[in-house]
């Protein structure tokens, strides 16, 4: 009887893991001076938060793909944090033609901060086409700049998300969708005179387009649902590292993945709690980590 009750017990969870949604996070290579594009650090922090979620199964990856494509085909959705242009994960080898594939049959997509980024020939088809729109090199724009999200749709994503601000680079001025069709801002904010008037991080600006479109709204953050099946999701944060710490910057993000897998976001959103100490760890080997670490470990002797 015991054996059966252990067998049937066994049943059930296999059958409930069976019906979960799994969600592949790609972070990629290193990239940028210490606490900046901490790509495998942030997903790192994201799975962590992540695994609380019923009906979900989250599987990283922290080397700017997956090792084994076959990991793949059971998806529901694919996020991507890494660099972008020629050395975003999407177009090495035959990456492109594979998530092509993919999303031909309904998996989702997200990408997040220079993982927004392709070159227009490359790719900014099909990004317009997975995402919604894309990071143009000197049409969009990277400040670095706080903008004030105040202003809060009603959408899954957005449950449980309080107003906040975040300095962070910021990109606007996407190459979206003619029209923007189908596209769902979440994320948006007035940049003010002297943001748009620059310096961006690069080329430094400022661009005429983007001075003319003084007082109109930006978009940072935005989703798509595909027709033939599948969602998209662009944010276009995650240059500063210590923004994770921030519990509705991380909340925005953390619902917005698992929107983008097709599992319900919980009332209030994802719950989750990130400590100053795990905002510096798991970062990636780079000039200048050591000084950080050090100058981190006696702000917190000064605090006690």
């Amino acid at each position: 009887m015991k054996k059966l009750l252990i067998l049937f017990t066994l049943s059930l969870i296999l059958s409930a893991s069976a019906e979960d949604k799994k969600l592949v996070i790609i972070a990629g290579n290193r990239s940028h001076p210490p606490l900046m594009h901490e790509f495998r650090a942030g997903c790192i922090i994201l799975e962590r938060c992540l695994q609380s979620v019923k009906g979900l199964t989250v599987e990283l990856h922290t080397n700017n793909w997956v090792s084994n494509e076959a990991t793949l085909e059971d998806a529901d959705a694919i996020f991507i944090f890494s660099d972008g242009k020629k050395r975003h994960p999407a177009v090495q080898g035959d990456n492109l033609k594979t998530l092509e594939r993919l999303i031909k049959k309904g998996v989702s997509l997200g990408c997040a901060h220079y993982g927004v980024e392709v070159v227009p020939e490359q790719a900014g088809k099909q990004f317009k086409a997975w995402i919604g729109g894309h990071y143009e090199h000197e049409f969009s724009v990277n400040p670095m700049w706080e903008p004030n999200f105040n202003k809060l749709p009603r959408h899954p994503i957005t449950k449980g998300v309080k107003p906040f601000t975040a300095r962070d680079e910021w990109y606007f001025n996407m190459r979206f969708r003619a029209g923007m069709k189908g596209v769902t801002p979440i994320l948006v904010a007035k940049p003010s005179d002297d943001v748009r008037d620059g310096p961006y991080v690069y080329p430094k600006g400022p661009y005429p387009h983007i001075v003319a479109a003084s007082g109109r709204e930006e978009i940072m953050m935005w989703v798509v649902e595909r027709k033939a099946g599948g969602r998209g999701l662009g944010f276009t944060g995650g240059h500063n590292h210590l923004n994770w710490g921030n519990p509705n910057y991380r909340k925005v993000v953390l619902n917005g993945l698992v929107w983008l897998a097709g599992v319900d976001v919980p009332n209030g959103g994802v719950k989750s709690s990130v400590k100053e100490a795990e905002l510096y760890q798991n970062l990636d080997e780079k000039k200048g980590l050591a000084e950080v670490l050090r100058k981190w470990r006696e702000s917190r002797k000064k605090k006690r």
